[in-house]
């Protein structure tokens, strides 16, 4: 995911794109990455290094029991992300190198700067669409049609996966997520169920298309897969998606969500928040396929939109309050004269206040964590041990599950860098599995972190664990299907 306008160093003619730990933005690239980048030193044999990877282990057993501790999820991540730079700023130190290991953590740093701010404006206008009662206004459409939970779960998942190859499938998930909590509000098994859905659908959606997930990017701008190959991968992806949605969906109840049809009153200005965030995305992804700049920029210049139009709804709220008191009192509408009493000024700053810090903060110990491992050189000897003693199809399968853990963008970078001698098919599995393994745990995608945080209670890392298995054929399924319909793609020419 990119972060700067600056040029980058080339390695084997490859330019350095860059990736953030748990995110598969889908058509928003961010920069050369900082997390593949390896230190000067070797010290994945050392002391420090050993300490290093036991301090990432219990903080990720933190995080995975933190429906049983209570304890949320940013807190374990955000202190093993200290003492692992810690460690590697004293060793460097100590050999004289300080500069080094500044300069990497700079970088990484910048990494998580850019991902923030994509992801604080994302959940910046998602909240203000729900200030604006639009997910309400959708509840009660979908009870009004009356949708049963098995509908309700299809259509979620299938618009997830319809929907990622375009926008990105973090902001996706977190949609899908917003109608879900909604509709169903108060049943848990069924959010978890609906949320394990949409965040494999959306990493399933993500998986062949270029532009659909930060892996595909990379490899598509490495030149490695032309962008028309990528769609080769639609039926293995489409597999992916539907088995475990299959599965689930018999342990859905088929029964209708609870609730009375409401007439829900959409706030002023609603409908035109929701039309700024589609203007707020194609600005984003404008600004990385016209301008070549970090669709940061975009999302940030979608953020001023959004100011300029709470500025705009403050300033005519007098003139527009006293036309409804008119309309209403002619009509004799005692209840909506009601609902004017209640009205309030919309303000931006509220909306950015209400976004999920704690997701936020969880995201930057987990850059940051990782970023140090991958300086202290583990992403790239566990690239090269595969590849090196490992059949090519199997490193690639187990580096899908990996990225399930280690995330896969720098695994990714760390493969690319590598350039093993694999055919195309195998290019186009490592691209399969990297993109859709993350869906193996919540915590193994930007999506499945985002909705552990906006179902909070609900959508859990034991909720979706529990379904692993459901994901894990369905990513084995995914794989067969590669190999059998492209069968022909992995005979290595030249």
């Amino acid at each position: 995911m990119p972060i700067g306008c600056f040029t980058l160093p080339r390695l084997r003619g490859i330019t350095r794109w860059p990736g953030a730990l748990l995110l598969a933005f889908g058509i928003l690239l961010f920069s050369p990455s900082a997390l593949a980048v390896t230190g000067s030193l070797d010290l994945t044999n050392s002391a420090v290094g050993y300490i290093a990877v036991a301090i990432f282990v219990l903080a990720y057993m933190l995080v995975m029991g933190e429906e049983k501790l209570h304890m949320r999820k940013s807190k374990p991540v955000l202190v093993a992300a200290g003492l692992i730079w810690f460690m590697i700023g004293w060793v460097y130190v100590q050999s004289g190198m300080p500069d080094d290991a500044e300069h990497a953590f700079r970088e990484t740093l910048l990494e998580f700067a850019e991902l923030m701010l994509f992801l604080l404006v994302a959940m910046t206008y998602i909240n203000a669409m729900d200030e604006r009662r639009v997910f309400d206004a959708l509840r009660s459409w979908m009870i009004r049609k009356g949708f049963s939970y098995k509908q309700l779960f299809w259509l979620t998942g299938g618009l997830s996966f319809v929907i990622s190859p375009i926008a990105d499938n973090l902001t996706t998930a977190m949609l899908m997520c917003a109608v879900v909590t909604k509709v169903a509000e108060g049943d848990k098994r069924f959010i978890n169920l609906a949320c394990i859905n949409i965040v494999v659908a959306a990493n399933a959606g993500g998986a062949f298309s270029p532009f659909g997930d930060i892996t595909t990017l990379m490899v598509w701008q490495a030149g490695i897969v032309q962008f028309y190959e990528f769609f080769t991968l639609l039926v293995p992806s489409l597999v992916n998606f539907l088995i475990p949605a299959i599965l689930m969906t018999f342990f859905i109840n088929n029964r209708k969500p609870e609730g009375v049809y409401e007439d829900v009153w959409l706030k002023r200005g609603a409908r035109r928040i929701v039309l700024l965030f589609l203007l707020t995305i194609t600005t984003a992804v404008a600004c990385h396929t016209l301008l070549h700049l970090p669709p940061v920029l975009g999302m940030m210049t979608g953020l001023g939109y959004l100011q300029f139009f709470g500025y705009f709804l403050r300033m005519t709220l007098p003139r527009s309050l006293e036309k409804k008191r008119i309309r209403y009192t002619q009509r004799g509408d005692e209840r909506k004269l009601r609902q004017l009493g209640s009205v309030v000024p919309f303000d931006v700053f509220n909306r950015v206040a209400r976004s999920e810090w704690d997701t936020l903060l969880f995201f930057y110990g987990v850059v940051v964590a990782v970023g140090g491992l991958g300086f202290l050189g583990y992403l790239s000897l566990l690239s090269e041990a595969l590849y090196v003693g490992w059949d090519p199809t199997w490193a690639n399968i187990v580096l899908g599950v990996v990225s399930a853990v280690v995330d896969n963008i720098p695994v990714m970078f760390a493969v690319l860098t590598m350039e093993p001698e694999m055919s195309h098919g195998h290019w186009l599995l490592i691209t399969l599995t990297a993109g859709v393994g993350g869906s193996l745990l919540s915590i193994g995608s930007a999506a499945g972190v985002a909705l552990m945080g906006q179902a909070r209670g609900n959508y859990t890392f034991l909720g979706h664990l529990r379904w692993a298995p459901a994901i894990a054929l369905g990513y084995a399924a995914s794989v067969a299907t590669h190999l059998w319909l492209n069968a022909g793609s992995f005979a290595i020419t030249g």
